[in-house]
């Protein structure tokens, strides 16, 4: 019996120990099953770094691996490097595979990050604003698969401000002024905005609670830290007619008010953390390491605030309530403040370098004044359409930071992209370079990266991608915020240099090169089009191509105005507008690209009709003019465009019909009022809260010619 009581406590840990990968074991199941029952997981003890190995043994695929994430890398490593398969944002390539590629040799992947780290703020409401579990049980299996471990998780907070807010004397009328609508999370918690979208109802409150525990408990079985929202400072603005404490009215951020900064020396901030924290905790539980919170995010007032005592009081707020907390900074324009970071205990403390395709401040500022840091990539602002990345520039930019004199706090890479339902060989290529040691040559790694994403390996794909990596994928230098954007979704006006107020019309590549490889690409069709993932790549290249072409027409168009030809005038305007209708054609092949898809994912988000119809208005908003309703403050329109079926042919050609129409009339010296499109664009989103009839589909292939010989 001793013998026997002994073997048992011998074998309890292995057993505990397996069983952390049934998690892995149920995400190979959703996402591959003909894969399932072919896989072995065992344990790998006392590996650091992480580390997974892989190899067949009796016809069965081994994945030892030091913990859930390592085990979810190994898989995904042996659907993308063996069996030419893979799952994205922008479609999945996972058909069965038969037989089964064998790993004669061990193949050993192991992490050269500590950190590998997702999601900006933004991307919950440019990409996520209205997903429901299984969104989020797909997003959480991809981030597993790409071996994210740390991953910013706000999808419930509004729950824990509710009660706060109740325990502060608030009114539910004044707690609900507080909290924005479903699509402005992101915006809310940077202390930028409060209360436009609401009231978000009650009934969606508590089921964004309910989501948020779900993917918590996920997320751990997974190997996934979240990393929630901190309390910072940030407080209703209304809270200083109720209050005596030391309250610094942060103004505005464009239009919006912004709410107040509670100053955190003050003893009233103390305690309200303590009641935020504590109700973190009712919900969310104690076991949290990560928070994220940024005071003063793009702009804010600081005036009468000693910074370096501030910081002290947030950092000692959150140690209080969950000791040994990491909290996690921006590190976006000047934030973090060098006066707040001297206040910190930095070893509690993880900067992101935000926006690395750009910024070197990991460099500049000596590693944030000897603070841990990852590096990241934005690569895209409001989702906005368009392909681009600086490949190249992640991997020789991670590589040189590894190998400098900062590299001791060089602890991690991420993605931070504000939206990502685009680019994926960005992703793909970031995340892997947090397992990946040696420096990286994308000229290699493209090729690789083309034979998993469709499936198997075409020399006429594999071309193209060479010259994508050379045109919309290099890396030049200079400031770019995301791809260049599409004249086609600019407000109407004869001088247009953007089409967001921060974007960029811009082609800082060779165009007709860029074209060359994507009729390169088209030549793929024959082998390939049976590929989902194919087909998306076709369609979004394609509309790259007459994205393109339409600055070059609208430049003739404005020629022809200003020389008063009307003659040529219409025939520019013209050709213009049958653009934009193929552009719709186009995008009209695949869900996709269609405005109906995402009317509906916004519908079947909410459960109730008031939830529903507050969801679609949130959306539409977002993607149009945003939300600013002061003319001398309106830029924001445009910022989260989207080149989609539905939205092209009856959003953005009437507004181009609408200001063309003037502008012949103009030429013909008829005296009419200029369109007021601020306007419009608020009536159109008000009129427009509904499914988009459905319009019968052409031949992707009939479309891609007719583009093609323009």
């Amino acid at each position: 019996m001793r013998k026997l009581t002994c073997l048992l406590v011998l074998l309890l840990p292995l057993k505990l120990f397996a069983q952390q990968f049934d998690p892995v074991k149920g995400l190979v199941k959703r996402r591959a099953p003909w894969l399932s029952g072919h896989v072995i997981f065992k344990p790998l003890k006392g590996s650091s770094p992480e580390l997974v190995e892989l190899q067949t043994i009796k016809n069965k695929l081994v994945i030892t691996a030091s913990g859930a994430n390592a085990a979810a890398v190994g898989v995904n490593w042996y659907l993308k490097y063996y069996c030419h398969r893979s799952m994205s944002h922008m479609g999945d390539n996972l058909a069965p595979v038969f037989p089964l590629p064998v790993v004669s040799k061990k193949t050993t992947v192991q992490a050269a990050a500590k950190y590998r780290y997702a999601l900006n703020y933004c991307t919950y409401n440019y990409t996520m604003s209205f997903y429901n579990w299984a969104d989020w049980e797909r997003e959480l299996d991809w981030m597993a698969l790409n071996g994210v471990n740390t991953m910013l998780t706000v999808e419930g907070i509004e729950a824990v401000w509710q009660n706060t807010l109740r325990k502060t004397g608030y009114s539910e009328k004044e707690i609900n002024d507080f909290i924005v609508g479903p699509a402005y999370t992101a915006w809310w918690l940077m202390g930028n905005i409060e209360g436009w979208g609401g009231p978000m109802p009650q009934s969606q409150i508590d089921n964004r609670k309910l989501i948020q525990q779900k993917m918590m408990k996920r997320m751990h079985e997974l190997g996934i830290e979240p990393v929630l929202q901190g309390f910072y400072g940030m407080v209703p603005s209304s809270l200083k007619s109720k209050s005596k404490a030391h309250i610094i009215d942060q103004l505005t951020w464009g239009a919006f008010k912004r709410p107040d900064i509670l100053d955190p020396t003050d003893p009233e901030f103390a305690r309200i953390a303590g009641i935020y924290y504590s109700e973190m905790q009712a919900l969310y539980g104690k076991n949290i390491h990560f928070f994220a919170g940024d005071p003063f995010h793009e702009g804010g007032k600081t005036e009468g605030v000693d910074l370096m005592k501030a910081g002290a009081a947030i950092q000692a707020s959150m140690q209080k309530y969950y000791p040994g907390s990491t909290w996690v900074l921006q590190g976006w324009q000047d934030n973090p403040k060098q006066g707040m970071l001297d206040g910190l205990d930095k070893s509690k403390v993880l900067v992101q370098e935000l926006f690395g395709e750009f910024t070197n401040n990991w460099e500049k500022r000596k590693a944030y004044d000897g603070t841990p840091f990852i590096w990241c990539s934005v690569n895209n602002f409001g989702e906005r359409p368009g392909v681009y990345g600086k490949l190249q520039r992640f991997a020789d930019e991670i590589d040189r930071a590894r190998k400098s004199t900062y590299s001791n706090y060089l602890k991690g890479v991420g993605i931070m992209p504000e939206g990502i339902n685009n680019n994926p060989p960005d992703y793909d290529l970031m995340l892997e370079l947090g397992w990946r040691k040696d420096h990286v040559d994308t000229r290699n790694w493209i090729n690789d990266y083309a034979k998993y994403r469709y499936g198997k390996s075409n020399e006429h794909a594999n071309n193209a991608w060479q010259g994508f990596l050379q045109t919309i994928y290099q890396s030049l230098p200079g400031y770019q915020e995301g791809a260049g954007e599409s004249i086609f979704c600019a407000r109407p006006a004869l001088k247009v240099k953007s089409i967001s107020s921060w974007g960029t019309l811009t082609r800082n590549y060779d165009t007709v090169k860029f074209e060359n490889a994507v009729r390169e690409f088209a030549k793929a069709s024959p082998a390939l089009i049976n590929s989902a993932t194919y087909k998306i790549d076709l369609i979004n290249m394609v509309r790259q191509v007459l994205a393109n072409k339409g600055t070059l027409v609208f430049n003739d168009l404005v020629t022809a105005y200003n020389n008063k030809d009307l003659q040529a005038f219409n025939k520019a305007s013209g050709k213009f507008l049958n653009m934009i209708k193929l552009t719709d054609d186009l995008l009209n092949t695949d869900h996709y690209f269609r405005l109906n898809t995402y009317l509906r994912q916004s519908i079947d988000n909410g459960n109730t009709t008031e939830e529903k119809a507050n969801n679609l208005k949130n959306m539409l908003m977002q993607i149009t003019y945003w939300g600013e309703n002061v003319r001398t403050e309106d830029n924001l329109h445009e910022y989260a465009y989207k080149e989609w079926a539905g939205l092209m042919d009856g959003y953005y050609l009437p507004r181009w019909e609408i200001y063309f129409e003037y502008l012949r009339g103009n030429l013909q010296g008829k005296s009419l009022q200029e369109p007021d499109y601020f306007s419009w664009e608020r009536k159109w989103v008000d009129e427009n809260q509904k499914l988009r009839p459905e319009k019968p589909q052409r031949s992707l292939q009939a479309v891609v010619d007719e583009i093609l010989s323009l």
